[in-house]
């Protein structure tokens, strides 16, 4: 059955689960957020047994710092996650309406490490009894620590109805770009009316990995990551720009160069920079705190004016539309696939490409 035919049936009960992180409600939450996390082997890849107790130490020792750091986005202590992907829900959920009228859309939110958890949104979807489920990752580049992740902890926790298919990634769907090109464009053109000439560049900033993750274990992140910025890029018509990763954490080697490498040697040449969240779809502890206050007051040690951030797409229309069509086009099929061109097929630990020995 092909996506057309497949989209045009009515009367369903469609269950859309969008995945995302997660993140603390409030200051009490931090510690057992971070646990979750640390204590994830896709995070820590090492036995239980030893693990376990590693995530306890860590997040204990790491709890007043992250605190400190919430505190700045909220008078709780918590992080706008929840709420930003709520908002997208509710705009997703209007455009699905829009497209099929016939049926009974309803979105799901499943957090990895903070409620509502994947196996509370699980056990959710299955009390609503959906005749059909789209896997939905809020992470438009597919990685190992972040969107298998979460589908093995679906695909334990899940056991009502439905047929099931996954949207992996969408590192070049024309939505995701099209709103990336757009913020650029317009803090560009605010560079330049604040700025008149100012050389200003582009620095594309990613959550890092570290690098044994992709030559080792065939994780597909950078080359997706690579595949969105050079899309941008074009599609922005821009000349000068630069990716970067940021968040590094542990004595192991990440993906460079690290965005504070990047943002020292734009004041070293006396440019400005635009910088934009790359694989981040909605605003939280990485773009508020990291991005715009800490690497802010970098930029402005290492001379860098204009310091510029793109927001992050949120509920952009282009974007929005963008997914929408990728679960509208996805009903028509059953399995993994990507929203437009994904990966270039080449990595062991990409479900693209067991989708296509599949196929």
């Amino acid at each position: 059955m092909n996506a057309s035919l497949g989209s045009q049936r009515s009367g369903r009960r469609i269950a859309v689960v969008l995945f995302n992180l997660g993140g603390p409600d409030d200051a009490a939450t931090v510690k057992p957020f971070l646990f979750n996390l640390f204590n994830d082997p896709a995070i820590i890849g090492l036995p239980g047994l030893f693990r376990t107790p590693l995530a306890k130490l860590i997040s204990s020792r790491r709890e007043a710092s992250a605190q400190a750091n919430y505190a700045m986005m909220d008078s709780n202590g918590g992080s706008p996650l929840k709420g930003e992907t709520q908002a997208q829900m509710d705009a997703l959920d209007a455009a699905l309406s829009a497209r099929l009228p016939g049926d009974e859309v309803r979105s799901f939110m499943a957090m990895r490490y903070w409620h509502p958890l994947t196996e509370e949104a699980a056990v959710e979807v299955a009390a609503w009894g959906p005749d059909e489920i789209v896997l939905l990752p809020l992470y438009p580049q597919f990685s190992t620590t972040t969107t298998r992740s979460s589908l093995k902890a679906w695909n334990a926790a899940y056991a009502g109805s439905g047929r099931t298919r996954t949207i992996c990634c969408y590192p070049r769907a024309e939505g995701w770009i099209a709103a990336q090109a757009d913020g650029i464009r317009l803090k560009l053109a605010e560079a330049g009316r604040d700025h008149p000439g100012r050389p200003v560049r582009v620095l594309f900033s990613a959550h890092g990995i570290p690098e044994k993750l992709v030559e080792k274990d065939g994780d597909p992140y950078q080359e997706q990551v690579e595949a969105t910025v050079a899309a941008v890029a074009e599609a922005a018509g821009l000349t000068d720009w630069l990716l970067c990763y940021q968040s590094r954490v542990g004595p192991l080697k990440w993906l460079g160069p690290s965005t504070p490498e990047a943002i020292r040697a734009a004041g070293a040449e006396g440019i400005g920079l635009v910088v934009t969240p790359i694989a981040f779809v909605s605003e939280h502890i990485e773009t508020l705190v990291e991005l715009d206050i800490e690497y802010g007051e970098l930029a402005h040690e290492a001379g860098v004016h204009p310091y510029l951030r793109v927001p992050a797409v949120g509920v952009s229309p282009l974007f929005i539309d963008g997914l929408a069509d990728a679960v509208n086009d996805s009903l028509g099929r059953t399995g993994i696939a990507p929203a437009g061109p994904g990966c270039q097929g080449r990595w062991k630990a990409c479900p693209c490409q067991a989708q296509k020995r599949a196929a």
